[in-house]
């Protein structure tokens, strides 16, 4: 039996929320401090999240569409099992934080920078994550699949399980991550950075029989 957690709905606008309570949109929080807050199953329209600083805010199967990461700080905060859609993330920060089962789609991540903290499971196909980088964080079965990481920083990452069809990693530095689930001959590797314990990893996928 997968021990995966359930997934955050793929269409955050297939499922109109019943409780107007939980729905927050067009509103601006730009440089707002949402450090410890604890919000389930909110969906966020249209909201300005611009230089917002988050140290330990909790937010399951919450919902956001359209809304701007911009700057924004996160620490020690999870958005476990929710789902981004058309968001941006330009110069966005997310340090020992939890992304459990959450969907990215149609997201733009310029800048981005993730420190640290599970990842794990989370849905980021097709993204455009040129230049991104992630430092020791856990990507466990993450879907990866056609991303678009050339020029990235992946270094310490557990990548072990991870969809990585398709995916582009020309110049990308990925010394030290779990290439385990890396198929060589499925991806664009041409000036990717490597230590020795990967090649021979790499090789191995290959058919070498390394000594």
């Amino acid at each position: 039996m997968s021990n995966r957690r359930e997934r955050a709905n793929a269409d955050p606008l297939s499922q109109k929320p019943t409780d107007q309570d939980l729905v927050i949109r067009d509103e601006d929080w730009y440089g707002r401090d949402l450090s410890g807050q604890r919000l389930t199953r909110h969906t966020f329209y249209d909201t300005d999240w611009t230089e917002v600083v988050n140290d330990g805010g909790i937010f399951d199967e919450c919902t956001f569409s359209g809304v701007r990461f911009n700057a924004s700080r996160h620490t020690n905060a999870a958005f476990t099992n929710c789902t981004f859609k058309r968001c941006s993330f330009f110069d966005t920060r997310f340090e020992q934080c939890k992304a459990v089962g959450s969907q990215f789609q149609q997201c733009t991540f310029s800048l981005i920078s993730v420190t640290g903290g599970d990842w794990s499971y989370v849905g980021l196909p097709g993204a455009d994550l040129r230049k991104a980088v992630f430092d020791g964080v856990r990507m466990r079965e993450a879907d990866l699949t056609v991303a678009r990481l050339e020029g990235a920083s992946v270094i310490g990452v557990d990548l072990s399980g991870a969809l990585l069809h398709g995916s582009k990693l020309i110049g990308a530095d990925l010394r030290g991550s779990d290439l385990s689930a890396l198929d060589p001959l499925t991806v664009e590797l041409a000036g990717a950075k490597i230590d020795l314990e990967q090649a021979a990893v790499i090789a191995t996928a290959l058919g070498f029989d390394v000594t």
